[in-house]
């Protein structure tokens, strides 16, 4: 593609309110995007049967100024900028009423590949969540033949938790930023981003490099992370929250939803238990679950399941019982409810959270994994 095909692409992208169905209305009409702006406003009115303040030249001007400068920064830092009527555009997100007319790239991702999860929760993870999120991306690794990539918006919490264990995986991640390329958000996950970028990943916004970053971009871009994918998991998320409004925008694009429960004591849990009651999104607590739902073929689908607790001693034995009746304990009452020198526990613990039988969580309590 040619330089000014590109200007005139990316300004057309930029005016605002512009729907893929109205945008290709009025591209069927005026023939071209070079032909758009050439027109006059007075062309544009009557060949589209109304007026429009997007048809005022001077609306049109700046949208060209603009674009010639974010041309020279995409080539400059061998960005990608796909169009919605390009055939690599993703597929998924064009079934969206409200999907951006150009998304921007920085990486090497097939954005039309045939498994897409998105991951999304509170910026508050406990690590309940966190442990959640690990299992889940490491068992979509091992359990589905093709690669899923996982897609979330490189936020604190939840997001750069799954972007993380993507990469620890194995596995393609995306980043949906709510800004231009020309900065990462916030700074303290730079590193993470350029290692998504290494590992065969991307980072895609539909903003231009002009755009600053501002708190309603964050839910604009959330319809991006929704829409990209097969199946959204929400993992955490208080009663309110940007997690929320993304897995309700996910149920209105006839995406699959999932969220994990939690206790309803949990302040970071009521945003997911209420998702399950009120049927928006089905309970999910591993990756077969999601496999299952979705229609996925998994690896080894009728290899005998092996022993939750292989090879466990009594003293481990007595420690799964107490922890399962009780849900979370401290070491002073697990050493008090099987009898055991709290030196010797500790040591018993560290090694059955070595293999991961039980986790430590927060406030210095133990539960089973």
């Amino acid at each position: 593609m040619n330089t000014d095909e590109l200007t005139y692409r990316i300004a057309f992208a930029s005016l605002r309110s512009l729907t893929p169905a109205l945008a290709t209305s009025i591209l069927d009409r005026a023939g071209s995007e070079q032909n758009f702006f050439e027109f006059s406003e007075s062309q544009l009115s009557a060949m589209m049967g109304f007026s429009n303040r997007l048809f005022k030249s001077s609306t049109r001007s700046e949208a060209l100024e603009a674009a010639k400068t974010e041309v020279s920064f995409i080539t400059e830092n061998s960005i990608s900028a796909t169009y919605f009527r390009d055939h690599d555009y993703p597929h998924r997100l064009l079934e969206c009423d409200d999907a951006p007319l150009i998304i921007y790239g920085l990486g090497d991702c097939d954005l039309n590949h045939s498994r897409f999860v998105s991951i999304v929760g509170t910026r508050h993870a406990t690590a309940y969540g966190v442990d959640f999120v690990n299992r889940l991306v490491e068992d979509l690794s091992a359990l589905i033949p093709e690669k899923v990539i996982i897609v979330s918006g490189l936020a604190y919490g939840i997001d750069i938790a799954a972007h993380r264990a993507a990469l620890n995986a194995g596995l393609p991640t995306i980043g949906v930023l709510a800004h231009g390329l020309n900065t990462i958000y916030p700074a303290q996950h730079r590193q993470t981003a350029v290692e998504i970028i290494r590992s065969g990943g991307m980072l895609l916004t539909d903003y231009p490099s002009s755009a600053q970053v501002h708190k309603g971009n964050f839910l604009a871009r959330n319809r991006i992370i929704a829409g990209m994918s097969d199946a959204l998991v929400v993992a955490e998320s208080a009663s309110k929250g940007g997690a929320l409004v993304t897995a309700r925008l996910a149920a209105g694009y006839n995406r699959d939803v999932f969220a994990l429960p939690g206790r309803t004591s949990d302040r970071y849990s009521a945003g997911c238990n209420a998702l399950i009651a009120e049927n928006t999104a089905a309970l999910i607590t591993s990756a077969e679950d999601l496999c299952r739902h979705l229609g996925w073929q998994m690896a080894d689908a009728n290899a005998e399941t092996p022993s939750l607790f292989p090879t466990l001693t009594p003293e481990e034995e007595a420690v799964i019982d107490v922890m399962t009746a009780r849900g979370e304990v401290t070491l002073p009452e697990l050493s008090s409810r099987i009898d055991m020198p709290i030196p010797r526990l500790m040591a018993m613990l560290i090694d059955m959270e070595f293999r991961s039988l039980i986790m430590n969580i927060p406030g210095g309590r133990y539960r089973l994994r």
